[in-house]
């Protein structure tokens, strides 16, 4: 018999993703066979799986967490946002359409199906599945053909346990106001909650507690203290992007308005030797800069014009007359050549624009999307690299015959002649450590961070513990319902 039990939040960026990872880890270290799922998720960084498809990045570290591969099951419909007002639907991990919010409510009861089928065969697989919504139940206005909390939750039976942030202040009016709002069919659907990133001695908040059961009448599962140490876990959301000081070693990150895949950014973080500077927009990029990092997009020709509206063309160009160092990945690496072709009008209007020329290559807009997941090693040193592709695009041009990488035995990327501009279309290398270090020597640093995914498997024990400790798991499990 599996058991199931859906988290959501009072608010969104209330830790539903982080608390569920921790859940995932602490029931799996109890001998539970336990997955995640997320029937709808908004990212534009996902994770490419061991089937083929695309997932939300969270969903891949709630798996991770389990101990096992990421499916697209886990998270059977993915937003991307390519624009303020539409974004490619990715359904069980291929695309789907790309919709506009009317459309999307459209295609929701579609959707819905999905989102329940590939629920069904997670759970044929578990003894605990740990559903994950999106955003806040509260938002009623959604609540017509809502897929992503109680109109699953609704599908499927799940139990609701419901998550307040209380650093954001207000948490009482967070959760009595969801309770006040929410229709009774949905209001009666939570069964308990926990209040999320306290501050301080959790005991002050003693008569809190009691407000919010005595005023809801769910169950208190606890006082969640702030977990320190969740900057080390792969962010998902570009709202947890942020710069981190550190050594002699200055990585430049222009935020683009649809940057993707920024989880290249995660192990450079955590090297102590090395700053990671995002320049969010109004902001020069910085002079002193070791080097400027392109970071992954969504939609690569709108980033591209984003990018030369703030100027951060100037700067790049200026940064290479001083000897700096550029590094474009996936479409970083496109901006950086010489034109992006895009006469089927994938990305927008049919056509071609010039790109910062930086890399004598040129990139085609093509519909099939490259999804695979590749092993491989950098020529220059040997080291063993490994990652995945997630893009749309075919690029080539003379500065491919200098490839640094190599896949599958294949030449890979390309490189300017003087070495110090360099371009590929693979996310995930840094998370390997031997690479790391072999790159960022060429910057004039050594790595000191000897183990990344040691330490993401140690930061995952940690928040398990942290929530064994603080919150009552057992009556967690006690609140999930038989499927």
């Amino acid at each position: 018999m599996t058991k199931i039990i859906m988290v959501q939040g009072a608010g969104s960026n209330v830790g539903k993703s982080m608390v569920v990872a921790g859940l995932c880890r602490h029931f799996t270290s109890l001998g539970l066979r336990v997955r995640p799922f997320k029937p709808q998720n908004m990212s534009n960084n996902a994770a490419v799986t061991a089937d083929g498809g695309e997932i939300g990045r969270a969903q891949a570290l709630q798996a991770r967490a389990c101990g096992v591969e990421p499916l697209t099951d886990m998270n059977p419909v993915l937003l991307k946002p390519e624009t303020d007002i539409g974004a490619q639907v990715i359904v069980q991990g291929q695309r789907y359409a790309t919709l506009k919010a009317r459309d999307y409510a459209k295609a929701k009861p579609d959707l819905l199906r999905f989102a329940v089928e590939s629920f069904e065969r997670i759970c044929a697989e578990a003894d605990l599945v740990v559903i994950e919504g999106a955003g806040s139940p509260a938002e009623i206005n959604l609540r017509a053909g809502d897929i992503a909390n109680m109109g699953f939750a609704e599908a499927v039976d799940a139990p609701v346990l419901l998550i307040g942030d209380i650093d954001r202040g207000g948490v009482i009016a967070q959760m009595v106001g969801t309770h006040a709002i929410l229709p009774p069919e949905d209001r009666n659907r939570i069964t308990g909650f926990l209040i999320n990133k306290f501050r301080g001695d959790v005991s002050l908040f003693d008569d809190g507690l009691a407000e919010i059961v005595t005023r809801t009448g769910w169950v208190s599962t606890g006082v969640l203290p702030w977990f320190a140490d969740a900057w080390k876990l792969p962010a998902e959301d570009v709202m947890d992007i942020a710069s981190s000081p550190g050594g002699q070693i200055k990585i430049a990150v222009p935020r683009l308005p649809r940057i993707a895949n920024f989880d290249d950014l995660d192990p450079l973080s955590q090297e102590p030797d090395v700053s990671v500077e995002i320049i969010e927009s109004g902001r020069a990029l910085p002079g002193d800069a070791d080097l400027i990092l392109l970071p992954g997009s969504k939609s690569t020709i709108a980033d591209l014009a984003a990018l030369r509206a703030e100027g951060w063309d100037t700067d790049i160009f200026a940064h290479v007359r001083r000897g700096g160092h550029v590094l474009g990945i996936c479409g970083g690496y496109q901006m950086l050549g010489r034109i992006l072709n895009d006469p089927q009008g994938i990305e927008g209007p049919a056509g071609a624009v010039p790109g910062l020329g930086l890399l004598d290559v040129t990139t085609e807009m093509v519909p099939k999307k490259q999804l695979t997941r590749v092993t491989g090693r950098d020529l220059k040193t040997g080291t063993t690299i490994s990652g995945y592709e997630i893009h749309i695009g075919e690029t080539g041009g003379p500065d491919n015959a200098r490839a640094w990488l190599e896949i599958d035995g294949q030449p890979h990327g390309a490189a300017s002649q003087s070495g110090r501009i360099l371009g590929c279309y693979l996310h995930g290398i840094f998370g390997e450590n031997s690479f790391r270090k072999a790159f960022l020597s060429r910057l004039g640093t050594v790595s000191t961070t000897t183990d990344y995914a040691g330490t993401v498997e140690q930061t995952l024990d940690d928040l398990a513990q942290h929530i064994a400790t603080h919150l009552d798991t057992g009556g967690i499990l006690n609140l999930a319902r038989d499927r």
